[in-house]
């Protein structure tokens, strides 16, 4: 799959600590995902927000790669710097709000990927889209935020068409584009566990309404 493929991520090794650089490079190509979902009022801000959070992330670990070679040294040494304002702030609040948007895609593609569907419109996304939402996304928006998001899935695109946009415009095999949802999932999942893990492990997360 031309988006979802195009640098995948690493296996996650034993010590389940995913280092920064690699992982920059594999999510940088992501945010254009949203674009393939349509209704540019809600998805355009959802998506520069996860450019914006990446840009922001890189910005630290450029700043010396060796010291930030993980993304667990980066929530480390920010605990040390910021005191009492961590964890809302720097790198680890950007990378909080990354691994939702991420958590997003995640969900919705896993949810295609599992069949599950509206049996009176096979060819429509809203129940992977609200699965997604409610999993990944919801417990940190305000009401505003939510009902926008709730009334977004009625101008989602159609099955078809998100995985011909994903294919970057190619016509498309279901089937093997399903099985490419699975390469990409089988890499992503991994990663996205163990980032999720370890923020609650350092007591990083928040729950605060955007």
């Amino acid at each position: 799959m031309a988006l979802l493929l195009e640098h995948e991520f690493r296996v996650v090794p034993a010590d389940r600590e995913i280092e920064t650089g690699p992982f920059l490079d594999a999510v940088a190509h992501l945010p254009p995902f949203f674009d393939c979902l349509g209704t540019p009022i809600v998805y355009s801000p959802v998506k520069a927000d996860l450019a914006g959070n990446i840009k922001k992330i890189r910005a630290v670990y450029e700043s010396n790669p060796t010291k930030f070679k993980t993304l667990k040294n980066i929530l480390e040494v920010e605990k040390e710097l910021y005191g009492p304002a961590w964890p809302k702030t720097g790198a680890t609040l950007a990378l909080m709000w990354l691994k939702r948007g991420l958590k997003f895609i995640q969900v919705l593609l896993q949810s295609l990927s599992d069949g599950e569907k509206d049996e009176e419109n096979p060819n429509l996304i809203r129940v992977n889209a609200l699965k997604a939402y409610e999993i990944a996304l919801k417990k940190y928006h305000g009401w505003m935020l939510q009902k926008l998001f709730s009334g977004s899935v009625y101008a989602l695109p159609y099955k078809s068409d998100l995985l011909k946009a994903l294919e970057k415009g190619k016509e498309v095999n279901e089937e093997e584009t399903i099985e490419k949802i699975h390469q990409f999932l089988a890499k992503a999942t991994p990663v996205l566990d163990a980032i999720y893990d370890m923020y609650t492990k350092m007591n990083a997360e928040l729950n605060y309404k955007a």
